[in-house]
């Protein structure tokens, strides 16, 4: 009786034995077989894209869904030419007593420097004298410019002036000073030799007497 037992125990291990020696070669089967499905996948797949015609771009012409609307692009900002200001020329002027004649005072001459025709009327120089002495009654009435820039360069003697807000000054040969657009201002005396040069913009300017 052992020894029948011993011979079913050995005849149990070979076929256990067995079995496990079956079970590789059944996976490994199995993942050739799931290997050949993913390449046969693989082709159909790339058999289909080929065949499937590429996406055609949208066409501005074609028809829209009733209620859409399709944003226009702007057109760009049209940008006006600068005007080409005209070029300025040169300006010489000698002395010459010949060229003082009268002008916006009854009691002064002027010598025009050329400047208004050189610069295209965007500057005028002159240089002032008067000729009569001050009257108060007739010089010292209290006016603006309506200009952009004004200055004023003492040549010859003395000349005194209010300006705005500011204390009676009394300008002497080499003495300056600029007068702002619109400042009210008042000449109060001056030399019997007294000249000035006055440089302004534009060259044509609005005097008005307050």
């Amino acid at each position: 009786m052992a020894k029948r037992s011993k011979a079913r125990a050995t005849k149990k291990r070979a076929a256990k034995s067995k079995a496990a020696a079956r079970k590789p070669a059944v996976k490994a089967s199995a993942t050739k077989k799931s290997g050949k499905r993913v390449a046969k996948l693989a082709k159909k797949l790339t058999k289909t894209l080929r065949k499937k015609p590429a996406a055609k771009p949208a066409s501005s012409n074609a028809r829209r869904k009733p209620g859409t609307r399709t944003a226009r692009r702007a057109a760009p900002p049209s940008v006006a030419p600068k005007p080409t200001a005209e070029p300025q020329k040169v300006a010489v002027s000698h002395y010459n007593n010949a060229d003082f004649e009268s002008g916006l005072r009854s009691y002064a001459q002027y010598r025009d420097l050329g400047i208004v025709e050189a610069s295209n009327g965007m500057v005028r120089a002159h240089v002032l004298r008067f000729t009569e002495p001050c009257d108060p009654k007739v010089v010292s009435k209290l006016h603006f410019h309506d200009t952009e820039f004004q200055m004023v360069y003492v040549l010859k003697g003395w000349v005194k002036t209010k300006l705005g807000h500011h204390e009676e000054i009394t300008m002497r040969e080499g003495s300056s000073w600029t007068q702002p657009p619109k400042i009210k201002h008042v000449i109060n005396d001056y030399s019997d030799d007294c000249e000035l040069l006055e440089i302004i913009l534009p060259a044509d300017f609005e005097t008005v007497e307050v």
